[in-house]
């Protein structure tokens, strides 16, 4: 399957063969493609709850049919941490790197250094020797292992651009979609000089669609007391999406709306770092 047709469905299959196997195996490696293997492992690190054991997606730029291929190294890289390391979370491993899966952006359509994680370090490097970064690893759950089905909402992401039209919300609006992922300026900026914008995005408020502020900026979080701008934002309903990449706050709106949580129980878990998915404003 190419990895452009992954649905949620995919993402349920993976679980679920992970989930019948989970007492058979120290740790699973999933070959993926790389075009999308960010929003699946996102979607993953929510899906397995209480997980206790790594969960690796890997891939290449090249074929492994081809002579310059680098699917063998990170293949390699992938079942040796997998086999040796308790890394009890879902990751990305990519030349020589080893990055929590819901942090994780393909920042390259060309280069074997394909993935980067630009607002967590690395949880492993590979080089001579294997280093760990135990301190940044999530903590072993004390409850036993299970998979979240996902009954995927309506989720859409919309860019922010010079001469954005608001009615392209009010249509979302409309078409009943319970969830925007928001990509705004710098620290969570819009347009709201004319109020157009705010009106839509209000009504969406009072129609329960969670709106999720995310920044378009490769670095950096989204801070919406830091302009005057953000602030208005807030006030009519936008929820700040903290430094969360948009691959994990998609992928987070369908793990909330699927765990049978009301609108306000989701708002409020939006921000919640749920899976090392976000950093908390006091950190």
């Amino acid at each position: 399957l190419d990895s452009a047709n992954m649905t949620p469905n995919e993402w349920l299959h993976i679980a679920e063969d992970i989930e019948q196997h989970y007492d058979e195996f120290d740790g699973f490696v999933i070959l993926h493609g790389t075009d999308t293997m960010a929003y699946s492992a996102s979607a993953l690190s929510f899906m397995l709850e209480e997980l206790s054991k790594p969960v690796i997606f890997t891939g290449a730029q090249i074929p492994a049919g081809e002579i310059r291929t680098d699917a063998f190294d990170n293949l390699i890289g992938a079942l040796l941490i997998a086999a040796h390391y308790k890394v009890p979370e879902v990751t990305v491993y990519f030349h020589h790197h080893l990055y929590r899966g819901n942090r994780t952006q393909k920042v390259d359509a060309e280069g074997f250094d394909a993935f980067a994680s630009p607002n967590f370090p690395p949880l492993a490097t590979v080089g001579t020797d294997i280093e760990i970064r135990r301190e940044l690893l999530q903590h072993f759950p004390n409850r036993p292992f299970q998979v979240r089905r996902l009954t995927p909402p309506k989720i859409v992401t919309v860019d922010i651009f010079p001469g954005f039209d608001p009615a392209i919300i009010d249509s979302l609006i409309d078409h009943g979609v319970n969830g925007i992922i928001l990509r705004t300026y710098g620290m969570g900026n819009a347009p709201v000089k004319d109020g157009r914008l705010l009106a839509s995005l209000a009504r969406a408020s009072r129609r329960d669609t969670v709106i999720v502020n995310c920044t378009q900026c490769y670095r950096g979080a989204v801070n919406m007391a830091g302009y005057e701008t953000g602030k208005m934002l807030s006030d009519v309903g936008v929820l700040s999406g903290h430094d969360m990449t948009a691959e994990a706050a998609l992928t987070k709106l369908y793990y909330l709306f699927s765990a049978g949580l009301s609108v306000a129980e989701i708002r409020t878990q939006v921000g919640m770092n749920l899976r090392g998915e976000l950093t908390p404003p006091s950190q």
